[in-house]
């Protein structure tokens, strides 16, 4: 009895492209993987200003385009087939939403959890003005 095998193909060789390297502050002990889809209508203005405390999440565009602003870092605009990163912890997200008014958004993020922590953490009001001087200069 003979097994014919499928022939193996060189691609592989060639089929990886690096989109992204980090090298994140922490990962939890027990951390666990999360990957979601998240989607915006045109002109939404996204999640509101937030933690990951549970650990760092990655990124990519996958349409449209994606206002984004983390604590420290100017605001700025990715679009389909970029990506980002956030350490999590303590490092407020201030913004992830639509920057567009006639198309949505659509992002994929994996995020490293620690289990016994909430995955996103809504930032109140009071936070964010003593911590005002800590986020990078608005566009005018």
């Amino acid at each position: 009895m003979t097994t014919e095998q499928t022939p193996r193909s060189n691609a592989w060789q060639t089929a990886l492209t690096v989109l992204q390297e980090a090298q994140p502050p922490f990962i939890p002990a027990g951390a666990h993987a999360m990957t979601v889809v998240v989607e915006y209508p045109p002109g939404d203005p996204g999640a509101p200003p937030h933690r990951h405390p549970g650990g760092p999440a990655f990124g990519y565009v996958l349409e449209g385009e994606m206002r984004f602003e983390l604590e420290g870092e100017p605001e700025r605009i990715l679009r389909a087939g970029e990506t980002f990163w956030e350490p999590g912890g303590d490092v407020i997200h201030y913004q992830d939403g639509n920057a567009r008014d006639d198309v949505p958004v659509r992002f994929l993020a994996t995020m490293l959890c620690d289990p016994n922590q909430p995955m996103l953490v809504l930032v109140d009001e009071d936070e964010l003005e003593a911590r005002k001087d800590r986020r990078a200069p608005r566009p005018s």
